[in-house]
């Protein structure tokens, strides 16, 4: 088990989120499997409160970084405060996004307020922030494990994602992830991933509320859909 377990945090390790991709074609079979992968996520409810949009179309890429590109544009000269400006300089980002259509594919993961079936059935669903994010998490990884390279891409606002994919309004884009392969020259910034002192404590010893812990130690179904040319 143990050498499971580190054998998985080294493959993980070496995930780096890139800005440099490939126009390399990926088979939608594996984009498929990998979707039915993260709906296997746990959620609120087990209501699965997540979409996966998924989009290889040239046209619907151009629109998508048009519309971006418009939102950074003005975050960037308009709406980013100095510190967040400071914080993003080391990875060299700027309102231009050409990943956004030479990566194959981009996946627009919704998050849905409400389920509604075929049979008329709406429910309420409960945790859709944390929901998403977990099956998103999946996702990620489960690219990874493939050899795939990907980018969360998080313009602000995202609400042209729903006209262009013609989703409810009822639903709101969390994440544009881009996926493929890296550039042949792709270069990604040299920073270190345990930037904190502490990254996790193990609590031995049962406590009480206010206490502090004794000696802690620093040692399926899945709603997609594929917007093709």
């Amino acid at each position: 088990m143990l050498e499971n377990a580190t054998r998985f945090y080294k493959t993980m390790q070496r995930r780096k989120t890139i800005r440099e991709f490939s126009d390399r074609p990926v088979a939608r079979a594996v984009i498929e499997q990998y979707s039915l992968a993260a709906g296997t996520a746990p959620s609120g409810a087990n209501h699965q409160p997540w979409h996966f949009a998924v989009i290889e179309s040239p046209s619907i890429k151009q629109q998508i970084r048009l519309a971006a590109e418009a939102e950074e544009l003005d975050f960037y000269t308009r709406r980013a405060p100095p510190d967040w400006k400071e914080a993003l300089a080391p990875l060299g980002t700027d309102a231009e996004k050409p990943f956004l259509e030479t990566a194959p594919y981009l996946i627009v993961i919704f998050g849905q307020k409400h389920s509604e079936f075929d049979d008329g059935l709406r429910l309420k669903n409960y945790y859709v922030p944390e929901s998403v994010n977990i099956a998103t998490g999946f996702l990620i990884a489960a690219l990874h494990h493939s050899g795939l390279a990907t980018l969360t891409h998080t313009p602000s606002p995202m609400g042209f994602l729903n006209e262009i994919c013609g989703r409810s309004k009822d639903e709101k884009p969390y994440i544009l992830l881009v996926v493929g392969y890296p550039a042949e020259h792709c270069q990604v910034p040299n920073i270190l991933k345990n930037r904190f002192t502490i990254l996790h404590l193990f609590y031995r010893q049962c406590f009480n509320y206010g206490q502090s812990p004794i000696v802690p130690k620093n040692d399926t179904y899945s709603k997609a859909e594929i917007y093709s040319p």
